[in-house]
């Protein structure tokens, strides 16, 4: 059998791929919240019209604002449509590159300001080591294990100068 050849992979994307399947949830959330904004968008005198109807009326909004909602619903279905979908995850995939930066210019402004923080409090690593960067929880990790290697103790800690059981019994044999 012939082998096909491999295609390079494209230099310009971080994934072989530009639109690359499937999404997780929260992707595929994001992607139909960008849906229903742009058919939205799309039907906004329609919703507009039935919510000017609907605006003070609580039980007659049935009756009285029936052909508005049709019309809204019309619009909205037929707006609705898979090729719809398809384009809003496209426009998805088309921003996830601005995303990516946001995230990072997001975490560079955390990270000056925490400087300024520690700067500004005096806190070890002001000047950007890493004695620092441990968090309180790490501390307090590295505290609890600690407490755990050390023999139990109860009614507090013994005084330095009193004598201790087993240095009386020490004692004890070498006075035999």
């Amino acid at each position: 059998m012939a082998s096909l050849p491999a295609k390079p992979p494209s230099a310009g994307l971080p994934m072989p791929s530009p639109n690359p399947l499937p999404l997780s949830a929260s992707q595929e959330a994001q992607v139909r919240d960008l849906y229903y904004e742009r058919v939205r968008k799309q039907c906004s005198e329609e919703i507009k019209a039935f919510a000017d109807c609907a605006l003070g009326r609580t039980f007659s909004v049935v009756f009285k604002c029936r052909d508005k909602n049709n019309e809204m619903n019309a619009c909205l279905r037929s707006h609705a449509t898979p090729r719809a979908l398809d384009e809003a995850r496209e426009e998805w995939f088309a921003k996830r590159q601005e995303r990516a930066a946001e995230r990072a210019a997001k975490a560079a402004r955390k990270a000056e300001q925490e400087k300024l923080m520690r700067e500004w409090w005096g806190l070890e690593g002001a000047d950007g080591s890493q004695a620092g960067r441990e968090d309180i929880q790490a501390k307090r990790r590295r505290y609890e294990e600690s407490r755990r290697h050390r023999p139990e103790r109860v009614g507090g800690m013994p005084a330095k100068d009193r004598p201790r059981f087993d240095d009386a019994a020490a004692d004890e044999a070498t006075k035999r």
